[in-house]
C-alpha cells in the first residue's frame, strides 16, 4: 500500500505544470529577484492593489496617476508567460497584503510575427492550455491569500499580434468562464474598447511597436479597470 501511494505521488509530481515547464523560468530569476528586492524598502498599506504579469504591467510608468485614487504595487516583468508566472507568483504576492490582485499575461500566443520581441524560440500554447496555466497560477496565489479578490484583466486586441486574436479571444473566454465559476475571481473585459469601427485594433493606443499601450492606451486601460473595481470592492 505504501509504494502505492509512493507511486502515485510521483506521478502526479510528474505531471505537475512545475515540472512541465520548469526550463522556462530560469531565464527570469534575475528579474523576479529583482522585484523581491523592491519589498524589502517599499512599504504599502492594505488597502494597495497588486498589480503581477508582463511588460504591459512593468511599462506602466504613469500607474499612479491613472489609478489614481487607488494605491498601486507594481511587480510585473517582461516577456511574461503563464508557463513561467506558475513558478513566480507565490514569490511575487507572499510579502503583501494587498486589497485585491490583478493579473495581466499576454505572451502565451502570439501568432508567428517575425518582429515581436516576445515570440523568439517559444511556441504559443493551444488557448485550453493557457486556461490550464491560469487556473494553476490561482491555485499558487490562493495558497497564500486565501479570500481576497483576483481579477484577471484580459488580453488585450492588438495590432502586432491580431493574426493570433482568435485563439487569444479563445483564451480570454475559457479564463472569463473559469473566474464567473468561481467566488472572487473575476475578469476585466477590454477588447470592445480596444476595437474600432472597422473590426480592427485601434492603432493610436499603441507605441511604435503596435503592441504595447501608448499614454492614451493606459488612460483608456485604468478607466475600464478602475469602473470594474466598483463593482468588486
Amino acid at each position: 500500500m505504501k509504494k502505492l501511494f509512493y507511486l502515485l505521488f510521483i506521478f502526479i509530481i510528474s505531471c505537475s505544470p512545475l515540472k512541465k515547464y520548469n526550463s522556462t523560468s530560469q531565464k527570469w530569476e534575475v528579474d523576479i529577484a529583482k522585484l523581491e528586492n523592491l519589498d524589502n524598502y517599499e512599504k504599502y498599506s492594505k488597502n494597495a492593489l497588486l498589480f503581477i504579469g508582463s511588460s504591459s504591467i512593468r511599462r506602466w510608468i504613469s500607474i499612479k496617476k491613472d489609478m489614481s485614487p487607488y494605491e498601486t504595487i507594481k511587480r510585473g516583468y517582461g516577456g511574461a508567460h503563464y508557463s513561467d508566472i506558475i513558478h513566480f507568483s507565490k514569490r511575487l504576492v507572499k510579502n503583501h497584503k494587498p486589497k485585491a490582485i490583478l493579473i495581466f499575461v499576454a505572451n502565451d500566443i502570439k501568432g508567428n510575427n517575425k518582429n515581436d520581441l516576445y515570440s523568439k524560440n517559444l511556441s504559443d500554447r493551444t488557448p485550453l492550455e493557457v486556461k490550464r496555466l491560469f487556473k494553476f497560477t490561482i491555485s499558487q496565489i490562493r495558497s497564500i491569500h486565501k479570500e481576497i479578490p483576483i481579477i484577471a484583466i484580459e488580453t488585450t486586441p492588438t495590432p502586432s499580434r491580431w493574426s493570433a486574436w482568435k485563439k487569444i479571444s479563445k483564451a480570454n473566454d475559457l479564463i472569463m468562464n473559469f473566474c464567473n465559476s468561481k467566488s472572487n475571481l473575476h475578469f476585466i473585459q477590454t477588447r470592445d474598447e480596444f476595437i474600432g469601427n472597422n473590426g480592427l485594433p485601434i492603432e493610436t493606443f499603441f507605441v511604435k511597436d503596435r503592441l504595447h499601450l501608448n499614454e492614451a492606451g493606459y488612460s483608456l486601460w485604468s478607466k475600464i479597470i478602475k469602473a470594474k473595481l466598483e463593482t468588486i470592492l
